[in-house]
């Protein structure tokens, strides 16, 4: 497994520990010192949790406006953390839209339920239409084949 996948994952568990625990500090720093992973993919966790927590009403209302028939404060802690990381990478660009989203995907599925792979798909999808970086990947991978 990749740094950066590694990374997503670290994230993942670290988001859902500080909504559960309600408390930040000490997690990022406790989490970090049991968790196997290497140093890369605990900077790269690190700066994920630094970026969703700074954006997340940005990111939230995002997350909201495409999950319209799903009221917000009932979506699965799971799938929420994992929205919030990949909506924030959508908006920094610091990695290619399909890559984001099968990021998201494999990890809802490894994470969350039955159904989680399937619905984060969906409103990543949107978010990403809604960014204009929807086809981003696509445009990038034909002006590599000119």
């Amino acid at each position: 497994m990749g740094a950066r996948r590694r990374g997503r994952e670290l994230a993942l568990q670290v988001l859902y520990q500080i909504e559960v625990s309600g408390e930040a500090a000490g997690t990022l720093k406790t989490f970090f010192e049991q968790a196997e992973a290497g140093d890369r993919a605990k900077a790269f966790a690190a700066a994920l949790v630094a970026g969703v927590r700074e954006r997340q009403e940005q990111i939230d209302q995002l997350i909201a406006g495409a999950s319209e028939h799903w009221r917000f404060e009932r979506l699965s802690r799971v799938d929420l953390n994992v929205l919030r990381i990949a909506s924030y990478e959508l908006l920094v660009r610091n990695a290619p839209t399909s890559v984001v989203l099968d990021e998201a995907i494999e990890i809802a599925r490894r994470f969350g339920t039955e159904e989680s792979a399937t619905f984060v798909n969906g409103i990543l999808d949107q978010i990403a239409a809604q960014l204009g970086v929807k086809n981003a990947s696509a445009e990038a991978e034909l002006a590599d084949d000119d």
